[in-house]
């Protein structure tokens, strides 16, 4: 029923890239060509952070009229799983990007890989190095060389042709290159290329027990595609000075690396290590869990693609950290969805109202827009009845002038239908209100209305009798701490010094983030398919779950009208 908006995506305006291209395009560096690519580990799924990027890399190469490619960096093969591979292609494309036919994988190179590694180290560049973990960190931390760091070239040759052969378990020895251990950028500190990880592969099998680490593969891999600009995230700065140096020792193909601010949402979290940990431990059901901040469970929460891609071209690009307001996001979702979302009616905490005059037995169907303002979505028939729900907090006991809602004495419209005058309440033994009796005016019927009352509000209701329960989760953020892993503690340790460390992130989860409730909708939305959309009139916006049946619709609380957290929370 809804109209997912997935035009075109816009172009971002990133002004300091721009410049940058601009300048080699008038210089002829690159012959005047773009090629971009998105290089995701498969060991997760995407997140907003990743649409980001994605948006970025495709974004500036449709802008220059050239292409991306999309490489997989499968360089560990304990965490990384062909599920991941599928599952991160599809969120692009659901996010309004094709690579089209320029598929790859770091491990199409792992050949190629090996054989620069073996010419560095024939030119005396990289050394086979047997230090234990610990004495390898010590030695960069105070600038010093390792005992292996003049092993011989043949030694080494050796030593490495021995690692590649199995010869040694993990962690025994690595290939380091030989850069400089005095550099003011530790990245520059004879950095590891190959560890040793005795482990299957998803596309190689058993045929490599050597791996190379990312610094490594990931600019060599650039320069073997023919990457232009390697467009990354602000903390690979850093790294820059390595990417540089490998590919002119090569004396390969030398791609640009540009770095740009990484995309940090408040109250979320997006280290792919975190979110596992949160899936492991139960917080959450899976990666497509509507509260993790992943593509797939935005999409399943029913965020759409148009609004993902407005929030990033809104926050722009720069080369400052950016810390962006959740409520951001949650606002550009709401700006789409306001456009796409059909206009029903459901009631989540329902309290019965009998229209003591209307005729028992008798069933009216109304005819409702689905859209005020989109006459092109059409309308539906809606059942009215004697009796109908409404949602407790639309009647009050006792209400000031300003109450627009149902009270005694007080008048109010039915959205699509009459007018009613309440006449009468019933509570329970606590004094909780029960029942609601009103009159209705038969000639105030919406579109047809000659009553001459004004009624000062308008409410969503459904017909009891017709109306279809709905199982509906109430989400909201997951976190109730704007900065869930920005905490310190101050602790003793084993040899009771303080120390800083860490606040555990979970500490700050936010217990009401899930609430379940059976809801009562309007008859129209029995057909609803997965990820229909819909506005709850009144209520928020809302999308049928991947789980939901024909037997038992579930819908998943997209967001609410308005920006309602900062006011609970102050």
């Amino acid at each position: 029923m809804s109209h997912e908006n997935n035009n075109a995506p816009k172009t971002e305006s990133l002004n300091f890239i721009e410049r940058i291209i601009e300048e080699h395009n008038t210089t002829g560096k690159f012959d005047n060509r773009v090629l971009t690519r998105f290089p995701p580990e498969p060991n997760g799924y995407l997140h907003i952070g990743h649409a980001k990027a994605i948006c970025v890399n495709f974004g500036i190469a449709d802008k220059y009229n050239g292409k991306t490619n999309l490489r997989f960096d499968d360089t560990n093969p304990l965490t990384e799983k062909t599920d991941f591979v599928n599952a991160i292609q599809k969120d692009i494309k659901w996010l309004g990007f094709d690579w089209e036919d320029r598929l790859f994988f770091t491990s199409d190179y792992f050949d190629t890989l090996y054989e620069y590694a073996v010419k560095l180290i024939q030119e005396g560049l990289a050394y086979v190095d047997f230090s234990s973990s610990e004495t390898m960190d010590d030695e960069k931390r105070k600038g010093q060389e390792s005992k292996y760091r003049n092993t011989t070239v043949e030694t080494n040759l050796a030593e490495f042709e021995k690692m590649k052969n199995g010869a040694y378990e993990n962690g025994v020895c690595v290939l380091r290159l030989k850069v400089d251990m005095k550099a003011d950028n530790r990245h520059m500190r004879d950095p590891i290329i190959y560890r040793i990880i005795n482990a299957p592969h998803h596309r190689t099998g058993d045929k490599w027990c050597i791996y190379p680490m990312y610094d490594w593969a990931h600019g060599q891999s650039d320069s073997i595609e023919g990457i232009t600009h390697s467009l990354c995230s602000l903390e690979f700065e850093n790294h820059r000075p390595l990417y540089d140096w490998c590919q002119e020792k090569l004396e390969i193909y030398r791609s640009q690396q540009i770095e740009f601010s990484r995309l940090n949402l408040d109250y979320t979290v997006t280290s792919k290590r975190k979110l596992k940990e949160l899936i492991e431990e139960g917080h959450v059901k899976d990666w497509d869990d509507p509260r993790m901040p992943t593509l797939s469970g935005m999409r399943r929460r029913g965020y759409t693609p148009a609004a993902i891609r407005d929030f990033i071209h809104r926050a722009g690009v720069s080369k400052r950290d950016q810390f962006i307001a959740l409520s951001s996001l949650e606002g550009s979702v709401r700006d789409d969805l306001n456009q796409i979302a059909p206009r029903v009616m459901s009631v989540l905490d329902p309290l019965k109202v009998v229209i003591t005059n209307y005729p028992e037995g008798q069933i009216e169907d109304l005819t409702i827009a689905y859209h005020q303002k989109d006459e092109s979505m059409g309308s539906r028939q809606v059942p009215f009845s004697r009796e109908i729900y409404i949602e407790k907090e639309d009647f009050a006991i006792e209400a000031n002038k300003k109450w627009r809602r149902l009270a005694p004495g007080r008048d109010v419209r039915l959205k699509g239908a009459y007018i009613l005058h309440c006449t009468d309440y019933k509570t329970d033994e606590n004094g909780a209100v029960i029942e609601v009796h009103c009159a209705y005016y038969e000639n105030s019927r919406s579109g047809q209305d000659t009553s001459g009352i004004k009624a000062k509000g308008v409410l969503h209701w459904v017909s009891i009798e017709q109306a279809v329960p709905a199982q509906v989760h109430l989400y909201d953020r997951l976190f109730s701490d704007p900065k869930p892993t920005g905490h310190k503690e101050t602790v003793t340790d084993a040899n009771g010094k303080e120390v800083e460390r860490s606040v555990d992130f979970k500490q700050f989860l936010n217990p009401n983030s899930l609430k379940t409730i059976t809801a009562y909708v309007e008859p129209s939305l029995a057909t609803a398919q997965v990820l229909d959309k819909f506005q709850f009139m009144r209520l928020g916006y809302f999308c049928v779950d991947k789980d939901s049946t024909a037997d038992q619709l579930i819908f998943n609380r997209t967001v609410t009208l308005k920006d309602s957290w900062a006011k609970q929370n102050k």
